[in-house]
């Protein structure tokens, strides 16, 4: 495994807690938001950030907003980010960490070129397992 990541989720105020922490933290932050991707969103979610990263050396703080309408519980609003090496690996993680827990989104190919997907475990602990593919 590459790394593990705080995966933080917001309702609709992901770009003011990123501003806030690149602020406090320093680093280099990106974000993305719902309307530069390809994905069917509601229009009132178009500037709501589908993604961010806040890199301070070697440490990560990622985040993203929920859909409007979401189920949303501060205090309960991150995962682990698993960052892996390969999708053998991936797919190994992803097993062991849902047994007897809960997928939440199968692993799949997504639009920014990585194979994804999060599972509850069987503690309540939210994970996300993300293999960036070689370009």
């Amino acid at each position: 495994m590459k790394e593990m990541i705080t995966y933080l989720n917001f309702d609709g105020n992901t770009r003011e807690a990123m501003e806030f922490y690149h602020r406090c933290l320093g680093g280099e932050l990106r974000m993305s938001p719902f309307s530069e991707v390809k994905m069917d969103v509601p229009p009132e979610a178009k500037d709501r950030i589908v993604h961010s990263k806040l890199t301070v050396g070697s440490s990560t703080l990622m985040g993203s907003d929920t859909l409007p309408g979401m189920p949303f519980e501060s205090g309960n609003n991150f995962h682990i980010c698993l960052s892996c090496e390969s999708a053998e690996e991936t797919e190994r993680l992803f097993t062991a960490l849902g047994d007897r827990g809960r997928v939440t989104m199968p692993l799949q190919d997504m639009f920014w070129g990585a194979r994804f997907g999060m599972v509850v475990d069987r503690f309540g602990v939210s994970w996300m397992f993300n293999y960036e593919k070689g370009k």
